[in-house]
C-alpha cells in the first residue's frame, strides 16, 4: 500500500516549526539541507539571509511516515499560509496519544473543533497550529482497539 508523506512550504520559519513538531512527536531529523548546502548556483539566487534557510527537512513520525518541508525562496514569492486548505491527518494509536498530540500541536494555535467523541464514532479534533498549518487528530477505537 502507498504511504502518504505530507510536505509543507514555509515563508522562512521551517526550522522553527520543525523544532516545535519534533518537541511534540519526538525523534530526530532524518535530513536537514540548507540552501547554502546546494552546489554553486551560477545565478547566485541565494541572498545571505536565505542561505541558511531550509531547502529540505524531514522528521520521521511513527513506523513509516515522514513529515517534510522547506522554506520558499524569496524570488519564488510568498506562500499564502492562511489559504492552505489541505490538512495533515494523524491517526493516533490511543486516546491518550491523541490528547497528547492535539494538546502539543495546537499550543499557540487556533482550535477549530475541540478533541472529543465525534458523531461518526471516533475521537476527533481539528486545529490550525501557530505556524498556520492545519491538522486533524483522530483515534478510532474500532480500528485500533
Amino acid at each position: 500500500m502507498a504511504i502518504i508523506n505530507p510536505h509543507i512550504n514555509f515563508n522562512g520559519n521551517a526550522e522553527e516549526a520543525f523544532n516545535f513538531y519534533k518537541s511534540v512527536f519526538g525523534g530526530e531529523f532524518a535530513s536537514i539541507v540548507r540552501f547554502k548546502d546546494l552546489p554553486s548556483d551560477p545565478d547566485n539566487k541565494w541572498s545571505e539571509s536565505e542561505a541558511n534557510k531550509i531547502m529540505h527537512i524531514a522528521l520521521p513520525i511513527g513506523k513509516s511516515n515522514m513529515l517534510m518541508a522547506n522554506d520558499v525562496p524569496q524570488f519564488m514569492g510568498r506562500v499564502n499560509e492562511n489559504e492552505n486548505r489541505s490538512k495533515i491527518s494523524i491517526s493516533a494509536e490511543s486516546k491518550e496519544e491523541a490528547d497528547k498530540l492535539f494538546s502539543g500541536l495546537s499550543a499557540g494555535g487556533q482550535v477549530e473543533i475541540p478533541i472529543e467523541d465525534s458523531p461518526w464514532g471516533s475521537y476527533f479534533g481539528m486545529f490550525r497550529d501557530k505556524y498556520g498549518i492545519e491538522w486533524m487528530v483522530n483515534f478510532d477505537a474500532r480500528r485500533n482497539g
